[in-house]
């Protein structure tokens, strides 16, 4: 019998094989899941590693991108209510070099299952901003190496 986090990381697989490729291309492991947290790493390999030995962009933004929208993708699938969802910005500080593995972590789940909630009851279409900071725990502890912040919008459409 799978516990949650296996349950979480197997829903995780499949949206990265049939939805969001991206996520299965750069290996994006979920670590932590709770209504409130989420925790993505991402490996530094040879597919996300660029002629500097860091992250590229790309794969630090799609860790950036799974993370902040997981919740919102775990709500859709428990509740299968037809609720569009998108990233309409992003902000990006990097503050050191992503020279490791990146764990990308979201702490704004609250808000992210209220604004869903507004969403189907009114119809409404929500933005809210979402903050995922990344660090390499292995290298610099919880010191961030960058900081994003997103802004997720959703729409009921059902």
């Amino acid at each position: 019998m799978l516990n949650e986090i296996q349950k979480a990381n197997l829903r995780f697989k499949l949206v990265g094989l049939f939805q969001i490729r991206m996520i299965g291309f750069v290996g994006a492991k979920l670590v932590e899941y709770t209504p409130e947290k989420t925790v993505v790493k991402v490996p530094l390999n040879r597919k996300t590693r660029n002629h500097l030995h860091s992250m590229y962009f790309g794969a630090l933004a799609t860790g950036a991108d799974v993370t902040g929208a997981w919740i919102a993708f775990d709500l859709l699938a428990k509740t299968k209510k037809k609720v569009s969802i998108v990233f309409k910005d992003l902000q990006a500080e990097f503050l050191k070099r992503a020279d490791g593995n990146v764990v990308f972590t979201c702490l704004d789940g609250k808000k992210v299952s209220q604004a869903f909630e507004e969403t189907i009851a009114d119809h409404e279409r929500k933005n809210i901003q979402l903050t995922v900071m990344a660090t390499i725990p292995e290298k610099y502890g919880d010191e961030p190496v960058a900081r994003f912040t997103l802004t997720l919008s959703m729409r009921y459409s059902g």
